[in-house]
């Protein structure tokens, strides 16, 4: 199953009302973040990171923080040093235009899109939630594993009024080849 959820800016911002296309990047995702799905996935115990992270969890960092936290830290990008966009300053505070904010995101969709056709290769089968977020200084992506109970994210994303946040869950059924 994917589920695609965005607050009501980042509808306005995307154009999703007048259809999906505005989820896509025209051009295809940037090609600075193709090594990132080429790399892929890599399951160590009970977490996921990016295959080509050296980051792994050991004892205190269980003891001491959720492990969907932990994931979220270990899987951050910042979208704006892959995607080409215009990062402006003012009182040495980074600003990005909406417009530019509007091509982050759908940057971050393409990645959890292409990246959602290697959830389904992985075993044990695991759902996996994509995060992408953009507002007037920066846009992440970042990903986690699925726990009952855990969320790094608020369940009403309209609670971040000053960004524009989408959430892409994958949860693959056990019977699906």
């Amino acid at each position: 199953m994917l589920t695609l959820k965005m607050s009501d800016a980042a509808v306005k911002v995307l154009g999703v009302l007048d259809g999906f296309t505005g989820l896509e990047p025209p051009a295809g995702l940037a090609a600075e973040l193709r090594p990132h799905v080429e790399s892929g996935f890599s399951q160590h115990d009970d977490v996921i990171t990016w295959a080509d992270s050296s980051a792994v969890v050991d004892k205190s960092a269980r003891e001491h923080f959720d492990l969907t936290g932990w994931e979220c830290a270990a899987s951050l990008l910042h979208l704006e040093d892959f995607v080409p966009v215009t990062v402006g300053h003012h009182n040495g505070r980074p600003i990005i235009a909406e417009a530019d904010q509007r091509v982050l995101l759908q940057h971050g969709i393409a990645l959890a899109r292409t990246l959602a056709r290697q959830v389904y290769t992985l075993v044990p089968r695991i759902g996996v939630r994509f995060i992408i977020d953009a507002n007037d200084t920066n846009a992440t992506f970042r990903f986690h594993r699925i726990r009952p109970g855990e969320e790094w994210n608020l369940p009403d994303l309209d609670t971040y009024i000053n960004s524009k946040p989408v959430v892409v869950d994958i949860e693959p059924f056990d019977r699906i080849g």
